[in-house]
């Protein structure tokens, strides 16, 4: 029996967590409400890139009292573009530190490509974007990593990137692992 737990900071994530639920039959809950983690043989965490991690994950494996005879899949969702090695290894580094390095080499990682509409950003987070941006300007062109040079170009618009379609690797793996 599995679950798919999601954290989302705008609802991208919550979109390809859903659609995932629906394709695969598995019950979807938010990392605040997913309180028995433990219950379950399967789990597959989507999560937004934001603030340096994956939004909520730690939270929610935090429940976890043990990851063995567990399968554990993670997508995250955030702006770049993830066929970035740079990008993914940075992520993925950033997942080994909230996870630990135990449940990290246990763990199937994918990234998923998300969106962002900066109308509907809260003031505190465009305030911390809107610096972010100009810091970043002054990181030359060529040294950009793929996280900022995607701000940039993203950055006062609406983008949406998602792509249901890639789910389909994640779906093949949980068939493939099952």
């Amino acid at each position: 029996m599995g679950i798919i737990i999601y954290g989302s900071q705008y609802g991208t994530a919550r979109q390809y967590a859903e659609e995932l639920g629906r394709r695969t039959n598995t019950e979807v809950k938010s990392y605040k409400d997913a309180t028995d983690i433990n219950d379950y043989d399967t789990i597959i965490y989507i999560g937004a890139l934001y603030a340096g991690g994956v939004k909520g994950m730690k939270e929610a494996f935090g429940k976890l009292t043990t990851h063995a005879g567990k399968r554990i899949f993670i997508a995250t969702v955030g702006v770049a573009d993830p066929t970035d090695l740079k990008y993914t290894e940075s992520i993925q580094n950033n997942i080994r530190k909230q996870l630990g390095q135990e449940l990290f080499e246990v763990a199937h990682i994918y990234h998923l490509r998300g969106g962002i509409d900066y109308s509907q950003l809260g003031l505190r987070h465009k305030v911390m974007l809107w610096m972010f941006y100009k810091m970043s300007l002054r990181i030359p062109e060529n040294e950009r990593p793929a996280d900022v040079r995607a701000m940039i170009e993203t950055y006062g618009k609406q983008v949406n990137f998602i792509d249901m379609s890639s789910l389909g690797c994640l779906i093949d793996s949980l068939r493939i692992n099952s």
